[in-house]
């Protein structure tokens, strides 16, 4: 169903059992997949690409232009993975510097008053509560939660199911399976509801994650020695790999450690 009162340019492809209610506007150059529903008063503008099954509630901005000023009208470009929820007033910026652009990935859930910049990634099955805000060249790996408020400064790296608290302030690293809160950041534990309901993790991967941050953020260590007593104390595995890899991948340079290199 198109309501009549609905702009819809002949330039945006539209997908089966669509619905669009009065008042939406759908810009030229605009894809809509099968089974969107785009409420009133939400747009979907040039260069947006809307999977499967994506719902825009009213007064959401989906692929709006790049706040930078490093954007001079060039090819931009939004993708919202399939099942996704985005909800009243969100504001998702197109990206530039990046060959897919911004890209929010399958079955997450963005809150009311969300604004994600551009060139971001949030990965599949995220979830963003109200008024979070998060800036442009930022990485949300799958399965994170980031609870009402919470800001991620651009180019932060969140690995995957991780939960930071309400109002929370990210202007770095934050490693897979981890709980941050509190402004400046700190360490409040391993994500262990997160993956042992939603991400079937074992008890003893959990245990093998806790370990690890045990290292990193309550000896008092460099996160240099840190990973040097991961690999001696814990056995190799998938769980042990994604954190190595990660602190290794950000130069060391993680969220709510202190301590120098030694």
């Amino acid at each position: 169903m198109i309501s009549p009162n609905a702009h819809v340019d002949p330039a945006a492809k539209i997908g089966n059992d669509v619905t669009i209610y009065p008042f939406a506007f759908v810009d030229a150059g605009a894809e809509i997949g099968d089974g969107c529903v785009i409420m009133p008063y939400a747009s979907v503008m040039g260069g947006t690409t809307l999977g499967k099954n994506v719902k825009v509630y009213q007064g959401a901005i989906v692929g709006a232009d790049p706040q930078d000023f490093r954007w001079k009208g060039e090819k931009s470009l939004c993708s919202i993975g399939n099942n996704t929820v985005i909800r009243e007033h969100v504001i998702i910026n197109r990206g530039f510097t990046s060959a897919a652009g911004t890209v929010v990935g399958s079955d997450c859930f963005v809150m009311a008053n969300s604004h994600i910049g551009h060139d971001s990634v949030i990965s599949g099955r995220c979830v963003l509560g109200n008024g979070v805000v998060v800036a442009g060249d930022v990485f949300i790996d799958e399965g994170t939660i980031l609870s009402s408020n919470a800001v991620v400064h651009e180019r932060s790296r969140i690995g995957k199911y991780v939960l930071i608290k309400g109002g929370t302030r990210i202007s770095s690293n934050v490693p897979p399976f981890t709980i941050m809160a509190h402004n400046p950041v700190v360490y409040y534990g391993v994500n262990s509801v997160v993956m042992s309901k939603h991400a079937r993790f074992t008890d003893a991967q959990i245990d093998d994650a806790a370990k690890a941050y045990r290292h990193i953020y309550q000896t008092s260590t460099s996160v240099f020695n840190a990973l040097r007593r991961i690999e001696a104390d814990i056995d190799d595995s998938p769980i042990r790999s994604e954190i190595l890899d990660f602190v290794r991948g950000c130069n060391l340079k993680i969220a709510g450690h202190n301590v120098e290199l030694e």
